[in-house]
């Protein structure tokens, strides 16, 4: 018969109804999302620009007589300012989906156990952790 795998971790491995733990995984998740928002802030500034920049002769032509066949063949001939745009829409959109499923929803259980085993990584290693300050101290 097949057994079932044991997971990783066990509860008894960190008490994950203590105060300061159930605080210290909140935090780790606030850090979470402002990286998440930081990258694709990080995006807009870099490589949006560069890929309007690229866009600026067709961007002219739109003001001046816009159509969607236009918009298509200015996008068609600019595969790298296309793709550039692609990628700051879609992580944004990513990452507006992410959060407001982690709102309305709440954490997923596995990424709640992610976190944890996280924190309880971070609360062995101690203070030469990088986080340490912003999770624990």
């Amino acid at each position: 018969m097949d057994q079932p795998e044991e997971p990783l971790t066990t509860d008894s491995e960190f008490d994950n109804t203590d105060a300061s733990f159930i605080q210290q995984v909140q935090r780790l998740h606030k850090l979470t999302v402002y990286g998440r928002w930081l990258f694709v802030g990080c995006l807009w500034l870099t490589i949006a620009p560069v890929s309007f920049w690229d866009l600026r002769a067709e961007i002219y032509l739109w003001e001046q007589y816009f159509t969607w066949v236009a918009v298509r063949y200015g996008l068609f001939y600019h595969p790298l300012s296309t793709f550039g745009l692609a990628f700051c829409i879609g992580m944004t959109a990513a990452v507006l989906i992410w959060q407001s499923r982690n709102i309305l929803l709440g954490l997923p259980q596995q990424e709640k156990q992610r976190l944890e085993k996280q924190v309880y990584r971070i609360r062995q290693q101690g203070p030469t952790h990088p986080l340490w300050k912003w999770v624990c101290d």
